[in-house]
Order: structure tokens, then C-alpha cells, then sequence
């Protein structure tokens, strides 16, 4: 379990990296600040998300005993990173990537923050953490992440007028749209919560009792 631990949480920091570069190294093509890539970058659910994925392994491999070990050995809460890698490469497979072409250090970039991380991250969840844990107020409870960020994006988007995605671009498809999307993304959350908690419960072993 350690080991694959390692080799997921450092296939995260290697390709949260190369993403970070490229977007530095782009600004500065374009003669633009380093500071507002830096920004940009984080601006993204999934850099935030495969950041989540990276950070709880690490902690759980260096320092378990610490604060934040403990805070992701939580059931619930690596069972929430599941969810939220898993948003992060349904949405990204399925509505964003054909918008555009992605080549060379962009196109691994790409594959390992949208494929292979939520690839192994999911794996992970499904082999080595304890099942039984989950309770069905679960799905609800995961929401607090995604609204904190859909809040942070249209507050900043307001302000700044870039927003990380089309489908929450407000100056791009109005307002309704954009509740209508998020709406419709947090239904994504919630669904994909509830058949985490139904396989969680299904791979529960018989002689232990659920704990909350």
C-alpha cells in the first residue's frame, strides 16, 4: 500500500509541477506577470483537486501522526478526494476536452492530471481504504469544497473578469447559465457521493459494524 501510496502522490507533485511551469513559462512568453500565472494556476479546481490527492498521501506517508495525517486518514475524507478526482476527470474527458489540442509537455501535463491521477487515486480508494465508514449524509456533507470554490471563482471572475472554465463564464453565457451548470455539476457530486456510499457498503466486511 505504501508503496503505490509514493508512486501515485509522486506522479501528483511531478505533474502539478510541470503544470506550474508551463503556465509560468507561457506568461513569460507572452511578456505577462509570473505573479497573475501563479494566481491562474491556482485558480483551477483541478490543479486545487490533484493538489488534495498529492497532499493526503503525502501527509499519510510522512507524517500520519500529525494533525493533518489524521485529518486525511478520515474515511470520509479520502472517500471526498475520490469524489472530487473523480468531477475532476468526468468533466474534463467528457465536456472540456474537446475544446481544445494540447501537445507536447501540456498534453502529459493533461493525461496525468486528468487520467492517470484520478486513475490511481480511484484505485487506491477501492483497494486500501477501509469500508463500512461511509454514512448516507456523506454526499451532502462533500458539497462544502466545490460551493467554497464555485463561490471563490464567480467572486474572482467578477472582479477580474477571467474564470477558469467556460461553462462558468458568466460574461461568456450570462448568469443563468452558469447557476443552471453549477447546479447541475453539484447533482454530478452528489451522485457520484451516493454510489461511493452504496459501493462502500456493499465491500463492507460482514463482522465489522459502520462507524461514523
Amino acid at each position: 500500500m505504501y508503496a503505490f501510496m509514493a508512486i501515485t502522490a509522486l506522479a501528483g507533485w511531478f505533474a502539478l509541477t510541470l503544470q506550474l511551469y508551463i503556465i509560468i513559462t507561457n506568461n513569460i512568453a507572452n511578456d505577462t506577470s509570473v505573479v497573475d500565472g501563479i494566481i491562474k494556476f491556482f485558480s483551477f479546481f483541478t490543479v486545487l483537486t490533484n493538489i488534495l490527492v498529492a497532499l493526503s498521501l503525502t501527509a499519510g506517508l510522512i507524517s500520519p501522526a500529525s494533525g493533518m495525517g489524521k485529518f486525511f486518514s478520515l474515511v470520509s475524507v479520502k472517500s471526498a478526494i475520490a469524489v472530487y478526482i473523480a468531477v475532476v476527470s468526468i468533466i474534463y474527458n467528457f465536456v472540456l476536452r474537446q475544446l481544445w489540442n494540447p501537445q507536447g509537455l501540456q498534453l502529459i501535463a493533461d493525461i496525468l492530471l486528468h487520467q492517470v491521477i484520478p486513475f490511481l487515486y480511484g484505485f487506491y480508494w477501492i483497494a486500501f481504504v477501509p469500508k463500512g465508514g461511509l454514512a448516507w449524509k456523506f454526499p451532502v456533507r462533500l458539497l462544502i469544497y466545490p460551493l467554497i470554490y464555485l463561490t471563490y471563482i464567480i467572486v474572482r471572475g467578477a472582479a477580474t473578469g477571467h474564470y477558469p472554465y467556460p461553462f462558468m463564464d458568466v460574461t461568456q453565457i450570462g448568469t443563468e447559465q452558469v447557476l443552471l451548470n453549477a447546479l447541475l455539476i453539484m447533482i454530478g457530486f452528489i451522485t457520484i457521493g451516493f454510489l461511493l456510499v452504496i459501493t462502500d457498503m456493499s465491500m463492507k466486511p460482514k463482522a465489522r459494524r459502520r462507524s461514523r
